[in-house]
């Protein structure tokens, strides 16, 4: 199928086949609806969308509406969760399919929902996938370089997710993050109030201060004149904002500032996100779905901020994705790492050597070629990081995530990182 795609794609203008792409998928989306009886119809609906934090941060929202005594729906990349009922999301996709999108609305509209909250991607955007989904709060955590193999500019990403928050959605309450560089863009593609959030004198909720460890942060904020504090139990200034996007929403819905902090704090951890993996061994290991340079980034700061000793970090690059973004994942982890093992993350259709060369080209533009070891086998590289790991140092294993399988060559392997790495370290402690 992939390969008659690919060969209709190659034979067809580009302007005419997006043209069909584009009438197909309304159609599509169309027939589901129908399919369905319209369950999205007269639903109360929360779209997160942005580069990096869209799954944490909706996670978050979802606590903080319970805590305020609403009943939720959740669909995120990681987890899946109706009335209270959470399981994970096996297809490892956001919204992949219009057919998964109603089915879950159905689900939704059938227990009774107060509150659906959706992370949204910009391809659920431009290919249709919330087709008739009433967007009543769009929330914008941040943008930063990705999928520029599918929107060639970043101009072109932003477009499509500024979508969200005016035209055919058209929200009441818009959710932005004002301390972003794409905030005055996103601001003025809004229809629905803004309600701003962070550091910036036009952010309606202020970031005053926090402190953060490895436990997680203590946040001070001011809205409307008033300060109200909560505490976050995932670590890192990012999960911050996250939070931040979370308590904003609440203020939006008019709950109070004490069941917002209560929400803020239920959320202990996110699959995949940061999450722990612990064998008794004396330093830390976690897994984290970073695999943009402005993910990597912003993890690499948060654990050197909080680690006792030493940070490390296991990562590659995705094959048959965006290959630009390549060399600045390899720069950003040169800057901020302290030993660099690269090695494959998911090769799909690419050659294995060909994309690890493409992130070592920007290790080496950092000057990082001294402290990284390059160990094509992710099983034996995540080993070596763990043999060479000091009492006291953190370890980050990056891009897989909440994933329990690799596309290695076209193929679908089993692989659960946290698993993967769980079995090493009990063979080595």
């Amino acid at each position: 199928m992939d390969s008659l795609k690919k060969l209709v794609r190659n034979i067809i203008p580009h302007s005419l086949l997006r043209g069909v792409e584009q009438t197909f998928r309304l159609s599509r989306g169309l027939f589901w609806q129908v399919r369905y009886g319209f369950p999205a119809k007269g639903a109360h609906v929360i779209a997160v969308t942005g580069t990096n934090g869209k799954t944490t941060t909706a996670n978050y929202i979802n606590e903080v509406l319970k805590a305020g005594g609403f009943k939720t729906a959740l669909f995120t990349t990681a987890l899946i969760e109706v009335a209270g009922e959470s399981e994970p999301n096996k297809t490892h996709f956001t919204l992949v399919k219009q057919s998964i999108v109603q089915q879950f609305f159905s689900r939704a509209k059938q227990a009774d929902v107060d509150w659906v909250i959706l992370e949204v991607t910009s391809h659920a955007i431009d290919q249709h996938r919330i087709q008739g989904v009433p967007v009543e709060l769009a929330v914008f955590t941040n943008l930063s370089q990705d999928h520029l193999d599918y929107h060639k500019t970043m101009e072109e990403y932003a477009g499509v997710k500024a979508r969200l928050f005016g035209g055919e959605f058209s929200p009441k309450d818009c959710i932005l993050n004002a301390d972003d560089e794409w905030y005055p863009f996103f601001r003025d593609h809004a229809t629905g109030t803004v309600l701003g959030y962070g550091r910036a004198k036009n952010a309606a909720l202020s970031l005053k201060k926090h402190t953060s460890n490895a436990s997680g942060s203590k946040v001070t904020t001011e809205y409307n004149g008033k300060e109200f504090s909560f505490t976050t139990m995932l670590r890192g200034e990012f999960n911050v904002y996250n939070a931040l996007a979370a308590a904003a929403v609440g203020l939006a819905l008019y709950i109070e500032p004490k069941f917002i902090a209560k929400g803020i704090e239920n959320l202990k951890a996110v699959p995949g996100r940061m999450e722990s993996v612990d064998a008794g061994q004396n330093f830390s290991v976690l897994v984290d779905f970073a695999y943009t340079p402005d993910a990597l980034e912003k993890a690499l700061v948060a654990l050197k901020e909080t680690s006792k000793g030493k940070v490390a970090i296991v990562f590659g690059a995705t094959g048959d994705r965006d290959k630009t973004k390549r060399a600045p994942m390899g720069e950003v982890v040169a800057k901020h790492a302290d030993r660099i093992y690269l090695t494959d993350d998911e090769t799909y259709t690419e050659n294995p050597e060909a994309i690890r060369n493409a992130v070592y080209e920007g290790i080496k533009l950092a000057k990082g070629t001294k402290k990284t070891h390059v160990i094509a086998d992710r099983r034996e590289a995540i080993k070596q990081a763990f043999k060479d790991a000091k009492a006291g140092d953190t370890i980050l294993l990056a891009g897989i995530g909440h994933e329990t399988e690799r596309n290695m060559g076209g193929k679908q392997l089993e692989w659960d990182e946290r698993e993967v790495a769980h079995a090493i370290l009990t063979e080595l402690v």
